[in-house]
């Protein structure tokens, strides 16, 4: 059926109570929708063409190299710089001053001139500066685990174990990559308006793409130097399984908190995804092959998936319980009732997992591109022109919206010491975000504004004084402690996803959820958290490479492919 032909209302969208719990956000799977996959997709859609117009790198990994992807209109050139960086100096964390290697994105061809303007400051990362002509600026690590391995199987004319390839599942991590005008470059708004970068964080997708296209380049000329006439290369079905990895922590963390508008598109899109695939009301043989096909792969990609967390371990366990049932459900004719996208959700509903619900959403997208891949262009937000406060709004309104959209919230006895037991700061000595525990350490004073459901509490609580007809704006020159809630509640009020419906300041907050969902829509995959703290993610695995872009079939290529191939 197509787009045109669909019933809109035949199915609601979830409700934001169901959604916007922070379980179930950080459940959340990567799908059609995510970044990654909305790049490559226009990419090979449009046939982009990919040329590696430098690669300077010596036997020592020191040099720099320059790969382009020409697109209909414009050119897009990651500038890499290999470095050869003593272990000692390895570190993931922000306040690192040093890398393996340093990246930028450069809007079009760079001339020797630039690149050697860059090789003077995209080394340097926060202490560099680059210019509006950067799009992003970002840096990488070795795996000390596997980029030595694979370098001397290589040049020893051996291809490295697919178990230890699998068991790590990259030879360079990400530590940051850096855009939106950070340390100079330019701005999203210089660049919105360009249909490659309508969706969100295409700019850093498109240079992740890149990294891991140079990373394997990279490992294959090392090995190549070394062993000279007895290297190989890697077999091209191993090297797509490895992937970019990366470590996010609490710096990511606040992202969701911070840009409400753009979380209500991101989600609001997932969720009309869903609810125009529950609305369809028969399946055709070839979209419950295409579904059962990805559902093998789904569970090949859980059973690829590793964690030593306690948490991860279990919901990993049950996921594939869930994944058991779910394949036995399917076999009992699950598809072949009528409306059975719809039935089947509600089905998982009762008898998932939240993970195994939330793998169910982003499988039964995947034989729908027709349906749901116009959705990724309704994913940005000016959010700019969404923050203004309504100050003719009465309080008697306020109070409404309160209570419809924070019951959640107003329900909380914030006067418990669990209630606000951790405080979001940002460390003075580390540049990051941090959650502390606020009734140990005296954090009062730099407490950063991420606890909406405890002030909109205290904004409710401080409305109960008020005449119904007060306008908002006198009640601002009276209370300004409120004026940031303020916003957020009429920001929540026209979009209903805007808000995370959790506590984020009570005692058993996980802000591992948090990354997780923002990562989930990057596309990420092999959640891997090392504390509730921080996690590790690949990037990428299983994808095409840029040379590979325009022969390569690679239809949900997130999943591992089977033998069969989709219809």
């Amino acid at each position: 059926m197509k787009l045109d032909q669909l019933n809109p209302d035949r199915v609601a969208l979830r409700p934001a109570d169901t959604v916007m719990r922070l379980a179930r956000m950080g459940s959340f799977h990567q799908s059609r929708l995510s970044f990654m996959r909305v790049l490559l997709r226009r990419l090979k859609s449009e046939n982009w063409r990919f040329e590696r117009r430098a690669f300077e790198i010596d036997a020592r990994g020191v040099g720099h190299a320059v790969y382009t992807m020409h697109g209909p209109a414009r050119s897009y050139s990651l500038v890499a710089f290999a470095h050869d960086l003593p272990p000692e100096q390895r570190s993931d964390r922000v306040i690192a001053t040093a890398w393996d290697t340093t990246f930028t994105l450069f809007d079009g061809l760079p001339s020797a001139a630039d690149i050697a303007r860059l090789s003077r400051n995209v080394p340097l990362q926060e202490a560099g500066r680059v210019t509006g002509s950067e799009l992003t600026v970002s840096r990488a690590n070795r795996s000390v685990r596997l980029f030595e391995h694979v370098v001397d199987c290589l040049s020893r004319g051996e291809q490295p174990e697919a178990a230890q390839v699998d068991a790590v599942g990259y030879l360079m991590r990400t530590t940051a990559v850096y855009g939106s005008g950070k340390l100079g470059a330019a701005d999203r708004e210089s660049i919105a308006d360009r249909p490659e970068f309508a969706a969100p964080f295409q700019a850093e997708m498109l240079t992740v793409f890149l990294i891991r296209g140079f990373v394997l380049d990279l490992v294959e000329h090392l090995a190549s130097l070394r062993g000279q006439g007895r290297a190989v290369t890697l077999d091209p079905a191993l090297r797509r399984r490895f992937g970019i990895g990366n470590s996010t922590g609490l710096g990511m963390a606040p992202f969701l908190l911070n840009h409400p508008i753009l979380l209500n598109n991101w989600i609001a899109a997932r969720e009309t995804a869903l609810a125009r695939v529950r609305a369809l009301p028969a399946i055709s043989q070839g979209e419950a092959e295409a579904f059962r096909i990805m559902l093998r792969r789904g569970r090949r990609n859980v059973d690829d998936w590793h964690s030593e967390h306690p948490l991860q371990c279990d919901k990993i366990a049950a996921l594939k319980t869930d994944l058991d049932r779910l394949a036995a459900h399917i076999d009992t004719g699950a598809l072949d009732a009528p409306s059975p996208w719809d039935a089947l959700y509600l089905w998982a509903e009762t008898a998932l997992s939240l993970e195994g619900q939330e793998l169910l959403v982003a499988l039964m997208m995947e034989p729908y591109g027709a349906l749901v891949d116009d959705l990724p262009a309704r994913m940005s937000a000016d959010e700019g022109a969404g923050f203004g406060i309504d100050g003719a709004m009465s309080v008697a309104r306020l109070r409404d919206i309160l209570e419809r959209d924070y019951a959640w919230a107003l329900g909380i006895d914030w006067h418990r010491p669990e209630a606000q037991a951790r405080a979001w700061y940002v460390s003075a000595e580390k540049l990051e975000p941090r959650l502390g525990e606020r009734h140990l350490e005296p954090l009062a004073a730099y407490e950063q504004p991420l606890a909406p459901g405890r002030d909109a509490a205290l904004l409710y609580g401080d409305l109960a004084h008020e005449p119904a007809d007060t306008r908002v704006a006198d009640l601002l020159l009276r209370h300004p402690e409120h004026r940031h809630i303020l916003r957020r509640v009429q920001i929540a009020a026209r979009h209903p996803y805007a808000e995370i419906r959790d506590n984020t300041v009570g005692a058993d907050v996980l802000p591992i959820d948090l990354l997780r969902a923002k990562l989930s829509f990057f596309g990420a995959c092999h959640f891997d958290p090392r504390s509730d703290r921080w996690v590790r993610i690949n990037m990428f695995r299983n994808a095409p490479f840029p040379h590979e872009l325009a022969d390569m079939d690679f239809a949900g290529w997130t999943y591992p492919a089977l033998q069969e191939v989709m219809p």
